[in-house]
Order: C-alpha cells, then sequence, then structure tokens
C-alpha cells in the first residue's frame, strides 16, 4: 500500500502536538511544587526529551515496535531496528499508509511523556542523578516491553484482545505503578503530614493544564494514524471527556470542601483526560460524556488513597493518572462497540454483547500495574544501594533547585 500524504501529514503535526505535551506536564507540575523545587521538577521533564529520545532512537523503538525472537516474541522485539536501522523508505504494518519514520517519532513522543508522568511522585527529593539512571532503565526495562505487549501484533495482549487506544495502559497505569514504587523507596518529604506545601504557582499549573488538553488531541486523535473519521470521534470524545471532568471535578470538591478551587479544574481536566486515551477511538460520543463525569468524581476521590497508605505521592500521580487509566481501561471494555472503530470486531464492550471483554481489560490493567510496580522497585532497590535515591536533609531544605542544578527559578532583586 503507498504512502497516503494526508495521512502522514496528520501524524507528522500529531507527533509535534504530543511533544508540545511534555512542556505543559512540565508546568503543570512545575506550579504544584514549592518556589524552590520549580526547576528540578521542570528540567526533569525537559530532560526527559532528550534522554528517552535518544533511548527510543537506539534501541527502544526496536524493542517496543519489532517482532521479538520465538519464545520471547509475545514480550519483547528484537534487535533488527537498533538505531532505527533500514527505517528510510519503509511503512509500519500497524499503519501502512505513513512512512515507518513519522510512526517511530510519534510512538516516541509517547515514550518522552510517560517518563515525565513519573516525576510528579518524585517531586522536591530525588536526586537528579537517580533520576537518570531510573529514567533510563525503566524506560528500556518497562516502557518498551509493555508497549510491545498492547500495541505489538506479536504483543500477547494485543493477540488477547486488550484495547488500548491511545496508553492508559501503556502510559498512565505503567506510570502510576513506577510512582507508587518510587514514593515508598523515597519515603516522604521533610515536614510532610505536618507542615503544608502549598501550590506555589497556580497559573502556571493552569497553563501547563491547557497544554496538556492542546496536545492530548494530537495523543488521542494522532492514533488512528489517518485523517479520517476515527481520527475525527477520538477527537470528539477527548474534548467532550475533559469537559465533562472538569465539571464534575469542581462539583465533586465544592460540595465536599466548600469551595471550587483553580487546581481543583485543572486536574479535572487532566482525569478527564486520562480515563478517555485508551477509549478515544472506540466509544460513542455519550460514552465519552460518562467516562469524563465518572473521571473527575472518582479521580477526585482517588486523591485520598494516599493519605489512608501515608504515601507521600507529590503531584497526585496515583490518584489521577492510575485511578483514571485503569478506569477509561475498564470502561473501554463496557463501551466499545464497531459503530465507532469497525476492527474491534469480536471484541466490542459488555453493552454491545460482550462482558468477557471487560474481564480482558482488567487482565490488561493488572498485568500493567503488576509489571511496571515489580519492576521499578528492583530498579529503584538497586540505584538505592549503589548511589542512593534522595537528596540530603540539607538539600532537601535549602531547595533541589540550588543544591542540584545552582539555578533560582525566580531572582527578585
Amino acid at each position: 500500500m503507498s504512502v497516503d500524504s494526508g495521512a502522514t501529514a496528520w501524524v507528522i503535526v500529531a507527533t509535534a502536538l504530543v511533544l508540545f505535551m511534555t512542556p505543559g506536564l512540565a508546568f503543570f507540575y512545575g506550579g504544584m511544587v514549592r518556589r524552590k523545587n520549580v526547576l528540578d521538577t521542570t528540567v526533569q521533564n525537559f530532560f526527559a526529551m532528550g534522554l528517552v529520545g535518544v533511548l527510543w532512537a537506539v534501541i527502544g523503538y526496536s524493542l517496543a515496535f519489532t517482532d521479538g525472537a520465538g519464545a520471547l516474541s509475545p514480550f519483547i522485539g528484537g534487535l533488527q531496528m537498533v538505531g532505527l536501522n533500514h527505517i528510510a523508505n519503509t511503512t509500519q504494518t500497524l499503519a501502512q499508509t505513513i512512512p515507518q519514520s513519522v510512526f517511530a517519532m510519534y510512538q516516541g513522543m509517547f515514550a518522552i511523556i510517560t517518563v515525565g508522568l513519573i516525576t510528579g511522585a518524585i517531586a522536591e527529593r530525588m536526586k537528579f542523578s537517580a533520576y537518570v539512571i531510573f529514567a533510563t532503565l525503566w524506560s528500556l526495562l518497562v516502557y518498551s516491553p509493555l508497549a510491545h505487549w498492547v500495541w505489538q501484533p506479536t504483543g500477547w495482549l494485543f493477540k488477547l484482545g486488550a484495547l488500548d487506544f491511545a496508553g492508559g495502559t501503556v502510559v498512565h497505569i505503567s506510570s502510576a505503578a513506577a510512582a507508587v514504587a518510587c514514593a515508598l523507596m523515597l519515603g516522604k518529604r521533610q515536614g510532610y503530614g505536618q507542615d503544608k506545601f502549598h501550590p506555589h504557582n497556580l497559573p502556571l499549573t493552569i497553563l501547563g493544564a491547557g497544554m496538556l488538553w492542546f496536545g492530548w488531541f494530537g495523543f488521542n486523535a494522532g492514533s488512528a494514524l489517518s485523517a479520517g473519521d476515527l481520527a475525527g470521534s477520538a477527537f470528539l470524545n477527548t474534548n467532550v471527556a475533559a469537559a465533562a471532568a472538569v465539571l464534575a471535578w469542581t462539583a465533586v470538591e465544592w460540595r465536599h470542601a466548600g469551595k471550587p478551587t483553580a487546581l481543583g479544574a485543572a486536574s479535572g481536566a487532566v482525569a478527564g483526560l486520562v480515563a478517555i486515551t485508551p477509549a478515544a477511538g472506540y466509544v460513542e460520543p455519550w460514552a465519552a460524556l460518562v467516562i469524563g463525569a465518572l473521571a473527575g468524581s472518582i479521580c477526585y476521590a482517588g486523591l485520598f488513597i494516599k493519605g489512608k497508605f501515608k504515601l507521600d505521592d507529590a503531584l497526585d500521580v496515583l490518584g489521577i493518572h492510575g485511578v483514571g487509566g485503569s478506569l477509561g481501561a475498564i470502561l473501554t471494555g463496557v463501551f466499545a462497540t464497531t459503530s465507532i472503530n469497525a476492527a474491534i470486531k469480536g471484541h466490542e464492550g459488555l453493552l454491545y454483547g460482550n462482558p468477557k471483554q471487560v474481564l480482558i481489560q482488567l487482565v490488561g490493567v493488572i498485568a500493567a500495574w503488576v509489571f511496571s510496580f515489580g519492576i521499578s522497585m528492583v530498579l529503584l532497590a538497586g540505584i538505592k544501594a549503589v548511589m542512593g535515591l534522595r537528596v540530603d536533609e540539607e538539600a532537601e531544605v535549602r531547595g533541589l533547585d540550588l543544591a542540584e542544578h545552582g539555578e533560582e527559578g525566580y531572582i527578585f532583586e
């Protein structure tokens, strides 16, 4: 099949939109930490663009999107495209109408932001050097294999029929599981549970949320890998779910806490975007509305999980990405329909006569949680033994901007 210029142009644009999400995430997270840690938080995300960008080109893409050897094929790809070898003038098996170079770039943006999402749990206390080592190993040993499981036709979850249109399991659950592992291994910030940790710049956080919303159209609609009806449905569903989640989160928070907050509205938008991600190309718009409304309310409740377990997940990766990603993946098994995506025939959702799909989705959710959490714990334990994970007490009090980078985010003279 020949390359389609319209599909290629759309995926190139979508790739740029997804890359734009990582600076958006840097602002979203950066505004929520204390002023003395704003640079450390933002540079962790920006640095991932370079680090994971190189790793993806060198070996990550090959591990994710090629067929592995023999019995390994369901679990990890091979080495035939190390260094993106032989990628020129080829199409990708998942989308015969776009160059493989474009597909590889597009998927690389997903790998980048997934590492960035984890930084919400390590904020204000992890050594930058330890973060770099963990991000490197995690990207290759967790993200690439999981992407292979779900999106490569030889992957075991792909064969099982697990549906994940744009990354509910691969991106959001995997990053949340790693975030929980990081929070457990790092321990609580000094003063956690006693002092108040107020966001230092909420307008920055709202700007970041807006950038994420904007870029998410490329994240979800771009996953159609063509410029047609399916991309249009994913585009529409993305906005509907995000909007519904803003209203739901605000309503629940207003009722529970007495005031509608700016941080709540921004968090609600992200929760809706997370939850619709696995379902965006499989569900009707009315279902996207339901998914968004449920995400806004359930993810708000999910924020209180860390308090019950005394877990210092600093920027609520578990409550938003873990709960939202799991919710969206399961609800995909309820609402998926061939009227939106004919390719899923035989894997329609519960409402369309196939309750088995919910069970398949649950398998995917559990597999992503267990795999990412388990490998993350092993990696963190190894790094802790060799070089330590956490800055010393003086550096934490001083702030990681100065202690780790020798710079300040704001200078008032």
